[in-house]
């Protein structure tokens, strides 16, 4: 069985630990440091909600985040998953801080925590942030990203559905696209200043990141979306 360890975006075989590097680091990271929210942020505002239930006053802590749209990406022409692969502030915050609460901060120590550990393995995707409909915000995702210029009518929705309904709740959908080597139209990689590297993995492969034991630092939309590619869509073997 096959492992993504940590977000390096290396497949590892448990059986031999041969490396197949077909995923090098998109971007080189040469500092990171941690610092507090700004006031301005535009991305997510920090609140507390209160509340009233069964005559006990009660509250809790929220985020306001973006909503935003995931795109399972399937080339028919060659039978292989399209995942993008980028670093995530988020995600490397996340491991360097570990269960502690409190926000790291200053300098990072990259020996120790080398940039790759923030990086992940996810299905094409972006926020909600113009006055479009969800189809056209995941049509423009897909073309900036994967590089695939696709008609919305071939968008099919697959669900709608809250992401961390903990703390932020943001809207969520997921749609589903089948393309061709022909409407490629770009090598992708993202816009101002993104740096999104394209990985094709082939069915089989995209199959093991669902396994007992796989390891990944893609979110659960990217998880929840290959489960029900295979449940719906997957080439019959």
């Amino acid at each position: 069985m096959f492992k993504i360890l940590g977000g390096l975006g290396r497949f590892w075989s448990s059986s031999s630990t041969t490396k197949m590097g077909f995923m090098n680091t998109p971007s080189c990271i040469s500092r990171i440091w941690f610092g507090p929210l700004p006031k301005d942020s535009n991305w997510i505002k920090p609140g507390r909600l209160h509340y009233i239930e069964n005559d006990v006053q009660k509250h809790t802590d929220i985020i306001k985040t973006i909503d935003g749209v995931v795109v399972i990406l399937f080339n028919q022409s060659r039978d292989k998953l399209i995942f993008v692969r980028q670093f995530r502030g988020a995600v490397y915050q996340g491991i360097y801080s570990g269960r502690n609460l409190e926000m790291s901060k200053g300098e990072a120590d990259l020996e120790k925590f080398p940039p790759e550990i923030g990086v992940t393995l996810e299905l094409c995707g972006g926020a909600v942030d113009k006055d479009k409909s969800v189809a056209e915000i995941a049509k423009e995702e897909v073309l900036e990203e994967c590089g695939y210029e696709v008609p919305t009518e071939s968008l099919e929705r697959v669900l709608d559905y809250r992401s961390g309904i903990g703390t932020s709740s943001n809207a969520m959908t997921l749609f589903y696209c089948e393309v061709c080597d022909g409407l490629k139209v770009s090598e992708g990689g993202g816009v101002e200043g993104e740096e999104i590297q394209v990985v094709e993995l082939s069915v089989e492969e995209s199959r093991q990141l669902v396994q007992a034991g796989a390891i990944s630092n893609g979110g659960p939309s990217c998880l929840m979306g290959l489960l029900w590619f295979f449940l719906n869509k997957a080439p019959s073997t």
